[in-house]
This record gives C-alpha cells, structure tokens and sequence, in this order.
C-alpha cells in the first residue's frame, strides 16, 4: 500500500479536521437548499409569464385601437386585437373601448397563469393604446 493511502479503520491526520461522522453532510445541506432553489426557479418563470402577458396585452391594445380608428363604428375592434395575440393570451384577454369623440382608446387586460398555486403576485397584465380617427 501506498504510505499516502489511508487504511480502513484509521482517523485522518495531518491537520484535517473531518471525522468520519461528518460523511454525507454536504448532501444534506443541499437538500435542505434545494425547495429554496426551485421556488427561485418557479418565481423566475412565473414573472417571465407577467412580462410576456403585459407585452402581449400591449400588442393587443395597439392593433384593436389601430383596427378600431380606421373602421366608420369608432369603437375598439375586437377581434383584430385578439388575432394580434397569440392563442394561450387572446383566450385569456379582455379588450373594451373608452375614449373621446377625436380619439379611441383600447385597453387590454390579460390574466396572467398561475405558476405556483395560491401565489398571486400578477393577477393581470393591463396595457392601453390611443389612436386618432381617420
């Protein structure tokens, strides 16, 4: 055997201060890291899918109000918002009109998916758009 090689049985010497009870301590630590880790995870996820709907709310407002100002109704159009969204954020989207007589105004209101449940951070993402009549 090689004279750096311990045998079984024997403590470790030369300054090291691990004991053979401290084995597997590491992994243990680790698991108790672990849910804190994955809970970052799942809140990073889960504010990427708020941002995407907020954009997603944006685009929808833009297109019904742009849609909305060209047609002689005035109000926002509806259906042009939503064909502006992708599926999953069109199902979930509201769009309603408001504004002046010189003007129409969209607003687009998107429920944001819950990632963990009971964890209501964004419940919606809400965007507005104004455009002028023509």
């Amino acid at each position: 055997m090689n004279e750096h090689t311990p045998t079984s049985g024997t403590t470790p010497t030369l300054g090291t201060t691990s004991t053979p009870r401290d084995r597997g301590q590491v992994a243990i630590e680790y698991l108790g890291f672990l849910p804190l880790l994955l809970l970052c995870a799942l809140l990073a996820i889960q504010a990427g899918l708020a941002a995407y709907a907020a954009n997603q709310a944006g685009t929808g407002a833009r297109a019904a109000a742009r849609s909305g100002s060209m047609s002689a109704f005035g109000g926002c159009d509806t259906q042009a918002g939503k064909d502006a969204m992708s599926d999953w954020t069109a199902k979930r989207a509201r769009i309603r009109t408001s504004g002046s007589g010189e003007d129409v105004t969209c607003t687009t209101r998107v429920k944001v998916p819950d990632i963990l449940p009971g964890v209501n951070i964004w419940t919606t993402a809400e965007r507005s758009s104004t455009m002028p009549r023509t």
